[in-house]
């Protein structure tokens, strides 16, 4: 794939499915989109109870204008794309990778209970179509395994797969 990106695949899901780790590994230009939003304060405000910034996803939409390419993060599926990929895990071990990576108890509990009530799923078939969706679970799966199958939605070869994972059991 060339930096002549044509196209537009936004890599969405709760934090701790493996976005970024799995994003690196592609052979296609990246957009981290939290960073952007660091990086050029593109937040409105802080929310301290969830020690996050709040975005200003208008403000984003225009840093990143016409953009091509693979844009990731947790908030990729609000942007314009021509392919939604939502990473998925399971609850119970979204959580413990939270856990590990030192989010509180609340905060880790909070996202498994969102991934389990297919929040960000949900978000991406209402604005962008259950045609345009790729569903990808990285419960049991390597970054490179997970980085495949994106690369496989990036390069047209995978159908598009929303409501195939299921996680209500968590609930």
């Amino acid at each position: 794939m060339s930096d002549d990106a044509d196209y537009r695949v936004a890599v969405t899901g709760t934090p701790g499915t493996g976005k970024t780790t799995a994003t690196t590994l592609l052979d296609a230009p990246v957009i981290h989109v939290n960073e952007l939003i660091r990086e050029a304060g593109l937040w409105s405000e802080r929310d301290a109870d969830r020690d996050s910034l709040v975005a200003d996803l208008d403000a984003v939409r225009e840093a990143l204008g016409d953009w091509s390419g693979v844009a990731e993060s947790h908030l990729a599926h609000h942007l314009d794309a021509d392919r939604v990929v939502v990473l998925r895990c399971r609850p119970d071990v979204l959580e413990e990778r939270l856990r590990d990576r030192g989010a509180d108890e609340s905060k880790a509990a909070e996202n498994a209970e969102s991934e389990a009530l297919d929040v960000i799923l949900s978000e991406a078939v209402d604005r962008h179509g259950v045609e345009n969706v790729y569903e990808i679970d990285t419960t049991e799966r390597t970054p490179a395994d997970v980085a495949a199958d994106i690369q496989a939605v990036v390069d047209g070869d995978r159908e598009p797969s929303a409501g195939t994972v299921d996680f209500t059991d968590y609930l």
